[in-house]
This record gives structure tokens, C-alpha cells and sequence, in this order.
């Protein structure tokens, strides 16, 4: 998430990859396709020579760049499918899981027939490493998110059910029962015939996939006996080794972010879990926090997770400082930022916290300011799965960091970008060309069934276009010269004239 020094574009190509580890030059060689990021034509040229290293690594970081670049680019020729597809079923495990990934993160959401095909034929290869398979199930259920598709369901199922006691207890199995879980994202009771086959799972992952598949199915619906479920399950006291209370928690803050209230209230729930739960629950608690404000820095839950990244605990600690960068995503917050300074010098010799800070920082200046992680867009009324999908991956991997983000699988943290969109408002004319145009931007002001025409922003300044629009903010036009085509003004907004203006 950081930028390559200067010495990759002038020529030395490839020296600050090389000053990384065998599996860091995997995420090195993705950075670029971050900093590059829906650039594909000069993206996918600067990661080619990449391809043609003879470090698998390298080749790994190179496939997943791609996949990082044409994320959520729609292009006619696809050029992702085509180089990653020759790659996915190589020998080496690392690269068939850079491309796997990949073409998950480019084609997330597009429910591709042709990688539904592709990928379950991995899922039913008896060579493939287990790591290799957990990838493909999440790179299917990034593909088909929300689809409900059943044949997937099925073979991740089948998968789940082979699996031997001690592959079980691969930290990495995690991502499965998520996998699983974001084919129903969102879609509430369809989920119900695949929750009644995981109650025959092992042991092991059964509550784990119960709890992950519930809270992803209600994920945004704010249903409050689902929360009121989950608070439950966080109450029971258990014995050591039961994992499934991470995902109850994370489960709390996904199903109750869909407004502001139910956010609120789920807050103060997460406060009486911190003082009360056990250790797992309240490795959890920070990350819940990050996604309830995600990108939206609220002051009460900044001093919370600032409080919790002094925690004893390591976990509850490094999930703090990740969460920090959560809440701040993309608004270059300077007290978020000042906050992670201080912690990168506290933690200056621990290798594992100053990772996180460092990811922290570079999350709250993502794309220099200019970019939200929020899954909500059309004023918080739609909600993108593709982008709650990314985050919730992400989230379910940080549950057990020093497995997975500290280990070897630091990759996952790319899977963030399906979330990232930029956060201004550009105005263009019925030739696309860009439009400046003064407009008020304010905080939103909730005007539903109120009667005859109320104020819908409080607190405006005039601007003009192109602006930025913070988290529970609002747009609109300061001038009747242009009509917007669209209700709401967020992102690029096509304006055609006023035929009744006339100029005084």
C-alpha cells in the first residue's frame, strides 16, 4: 500500500522488490498493481516483465497485481481471464494461488460462467494443496457474491465434509465457511438449506460455519433478532479451542451497519462485550468497530480503539491499530494519523505491530485522501456486495493474524481493494466533458415524510465541482443553470442545461 521508491521507475527495475523475502515479494510485486490501480493499459504493461521472472514469487505478486489492476473494470476483450486463466492450473501452488486470486478480486461480482467451471475443476483436484482450494472457494464465492448459486454451495460443501481432523485445524480453513457465506450475502432466509447441511459438519467448523453463514446472510438487513442471536452466542462462556465467537461478533456490527441508529446501539453493545467477554470475543471486538465506521472516524469509537492498541493482548492490540486504519480509510484524518505515529515509535521493536501500523497509515491516506472504503453508496441506501464482500474476507482473515496476515498469507489484505472507490463528486456535461459547477456540500439532513420542500443539507459551504464528500455528507447543485440526470449527486453526475434558465 505504500509506493515503490524511485528507483523502480528509473530503470533498475526490480531492486525494491528483491529487498523483500521469498513470499514478500509476492505482495511487493502486487503493490503495483495498488498503485496503479484501475489503470489497465499501462498497469498491465508495467506488471508483464514481471511474468517472465524466474522467482515463483515474483510470478505470483505479478498474477494478483493484474487481478488488483482490472478490478471492477469492465472490458470487452478481458484481459485478465486471458493471462490468468494460463496460469491457473501450473504446478507451482503459490502462482495457481496468485492467479486463482486474481481472478477473483478482477472479476468479482460478474458471476463469469466460464471461472464458475474453471475454478470448481480445481475445487475437485485431488493434487492441489489445501491452501490452493481454500483460495479457489474464495475467489468463487468473490465471483458469485450474492448469487445463491447452488452448485457452488454444493462442491464448497463437499469440500468442507472430506476434510481430515488435522486439516480442519489449519487456521487457514477459516476462509471456507466465508466463502461459503458470501454466496448468500444479503439474501436472509435463501441461506437457511445450506445452514441445516453444515450442522452435520465436523465439530470443529460446525458452529463456526453456522454463526459465519448467519451473519453474512443478513449482512446490511439490520434484522434485530439476528443480533439479538448472535449477542447469545458472545455470552456463553466456553471452554479453550471454540473459535466461533469472532464471527458472532463481526456478525453483530455487519448485520446492524445498515443505519445509523442500529450502528449506535451496536456500539454500546460492543462496549459491554469488552468488559465482560471472553479472550476471542474481544480479539474481535476492534475489527466489528472498524466496519460499523468504516471510513466515518467517529470520535467515541476513535478513543475506544485508540484505548484498545495499548491492550495487553497482542491480538486485541493489532486489531486496534488495523481497525484504526478502517475508521479513517481514505480521509486522511490527523488525529488518526498522529495516533499511528505515536504507535509506530511504541511499538518500534515489535516486527509485528509496526506492521500493522503501517498498514493502518496507509489505509487512512488511501489513494492520498481521495478514496472511501464505505460499502454504501446513493446516499447510504444501496449497498455493494462486491464491496462488503472484500471487507468482510479481510476482516474474518485479520481474526487470526499471526496465522494468516502476519504469516504467510499477508495477500488476503489485496482482497480490501474490491471496497475502494473514490469519494468525490465530478460533474460532466452531455459530451462527458468535465463541468465545473458551484455546489453546497453539507451534512445530510434525513427528510423522509416530512411535508413541502425542507432543507436536505445543514451546515453547507459552496463549492465548486470537482469536491470531495466525507462520510454522512451530502451534494447538491448551488446554480439552476443545469439539471442533474441523476437523484443523488455522488460520484460522476451527467448535468444537461436548463431550457427554462435564462441569465438576468
Amino acid at each position: 500500500m505504500t509506493a515503490p521508491s524511485d528507483s523502480s521507475s528509473s530503470g533498475s527495475s526490480g531492486n525494491w522488490l528483491f529487498k523483500n523475502k521469498e513470499h514478500g515479494k509476492a505482495s511487493a510485486a502486487a503493490s503495483l498493481g495498488m498503485i496503479l490501480l484501475w489503470d489497465t493499459d499501462s498497469g498491465l504493461a508495467q506488471l508483464d516483465k514481471y511474468l517472465h521472472s524466474t522467482d515463483t514469487h515474483v510470478v505470483a505478486g505479478a498474477l494478483l497485481g493484474i487481478g488488483v489492476v482490472t478490478c471492477g473494470v469492465k472490458n470487452d476483450c478481458d484481459p485478465a481471464l486471458a493471462i490468468l486463466m494460463e496460469y491457473v492450473n501450473k504446478d507451482d501452488s503459490n502462482i495457481r494461488i496468485g492467479a486463482i486470486l486474481g481472478l477473483g478480486i478482477a472479476y468479482a461480482g460478474s458471476q463469469k460462467d466460464e471461472l464458475r467451471v474453471q475454478l470448481s475443476a480445481i475445487l475437485g483436484d485431488p493434487q492441489a494443496t489445501l491452501e490452493v482450494l481454500v483460495f479457489t472457494a474464495v475467489a468463487l464465492g468473490l465471483v458469485f457474491v450474492g448469487s445463491c448459486n447452488e452448485e457452488i454451495a454444493q462442491s464448497i460443501i463437499f469440500f468442507l465434509m472430506e476434510r481430515s481432523e488435522a486439516e480442519l485445524a489449519e487456521p487457514i480453513i477459516r476462509l471456507l465457511p466465508v466463502a461459503l457465506g458470501l454466496l448468500y450475502l444479503g439474501k436472509q432466509e435463501s441461506v437457511e438449506a445450506t445452514a441445516e447441511v453444515s450442522k452435520t459438519f465436523d465439530e470443529k467448523i460446525r458452529k463456526y460455519c453456522d454463526v459465519t453463514l448467519m451473519s453474512l446472510a443478513y449482512a446490511g438487513t439490520g434484522n434485530v433478532l439476528k443480533v439479538q442471536k448472535l449477542l447469545g452466542i458472545c455470552s456463553q462462556h466456553l471452554e479453550k479451542g471454540e473459535t466461533h465467537q469472532g464471527p458472532a461478533v463481526l456478525g453483530i456490527a455487519l448485520i446492524a451497519m445498515s443505519e445509523e441508529l442500529g450502528a449506535e446501539m451496536a456500539v454500546r453493545s460492543l462496549e459491554r462485550l469488552l468488559q465482560y467477554g471472553e479472550q476471542n470475543i474481544r480479539r474481535a471486538v476492534p475489527l466489528a468497530l472498524g466496519i460499523l465506521c468504516i471510513s466515518n472516524p467517529k470520535v467515541n469509537v476513535m478513543d475506544t480503539l485508540s484505548r484498545l492498541s495499548h491492550d495487553a493482548d497482542a491480538d486485541v492490540s493489532m486489531a486496534a491499530i488495523i481497525s484504526l486504519g478502517l475508521i479513517g480509510a481514505g480521509t486522511n484524518n490527523a488525529r488518526i494519523a498522529g495516533m499511528l505515529r505515536n504507535l509506530s515509535s511504541y511499538y518500534y521493536k515489535e516486527a509485528a505491530h509496526l506492521f500493522c501500523v503501517r498498514i493502518a497509515q496507509g489505509l487512512v491516506h488511501l489513494g492520498k485522501g481521495l478514496l472511501t472504503l464505505s460499502p454504501y453508496h446513493s446516499d447510504r441506501f444501496l449497498l455493494s456486495p462486491m464491496a462488503l464482500g472484500g471487507i468482510v474476507t479481510v476482516l474474518h482473515a485479520c481474526l487470526d493474524m499471526k496465522s494468516t496476515i502476519l504469516g504467510k498469507y499477508h495477500y488476503i489484505l489485496y482482497i480490501i481493494v474490491l471496497a475502494m472507490q473514490p469519494r468525490m463528486l465530478l460533474t460532466v456535461d452531455e459530451d462527458l466533458k468535465p463541468l465545473p459547477v458551484p455546489v453546497r456540500v453539507g451534512q445530510a439532513v434525513d427528510v423522509v415524510g416530512q411535508a413541502g420542500r425542507p432543507k436536505t443539507i445543514t451546515g453547507f459551504q459552496t463549492h465548486t465541482t470537482p469536491v470531495l464528500l466525507a462520510a454522512g455528507e451530502r451534494a447538491e447543485l448551488a446554480t439552476d443553470k443545469y439539471i442533474p440526470l441523476t437523484s443523488t449527486l455522488e460520484g460522476f453526475v451527467i448535468l444537461k442545461k436548463n431550457p427554462e434558465y435564462h441569465e438576468e
